[in-house]
């Protein structure tokens, strides 16, 4: 039994990941959902994009959004958080990690991305 229970884990996890690359820790997956909760909506999912700006060539857009546009590639992290990332972003984002930190030192949504090869002192950009 234990054997199978591994598998279908790793199944679905497998699953889950396939349709953008990127992941999502517990501690954002919670704190998404808290945020969800505050707005009274169960609607609206973690939308992560990438934009030309900032010192470095690009920045990270993370924001709330109700929509699904034509393109977009969604991965469902269970209870209602989904992430979703339009068509351009994916390639730059493939094997991103959101996570969330609460720390005296800081606290936000932060994004480990082995795709940028570089970023500014600020943080906010990366090429």
């Amino acid at each position: 039994m234990t054997d199978t229970a591994t598998s279908t884990e790793l199944t679905t996890e497998a699953t889950s990941t396939t349709a953008h690359g990127v992941g999502l820790t517990d501690a954002a997956a919670d704190k998404v959902r808290s945020l969800m909760a505050q707005e009274g909506r169960d609607d609206l999912k973690l939308r992560l994009a990438v934009q030309p700006g900032g010192c470095s060539g690009l920045i990270y857009q993370l924001y709330f959004d109700e929509r699904t546009l034509d393109g977009d590639a969604v991965v469902e992290f269970g209870e209602g958080v989904g992430v979703v990332l339009d068509k351009m972003s994916v390639p730059y984002l493939d094997g991103a990690t959101i996570d969330f930190e609460d720390t005296i030192q800081k606290q936000g949504f932060t994004i480990d991305n082995p795709n940028a090869q570089g970023s500014c002192a600020c943080g906010d950009s990366f090429h």
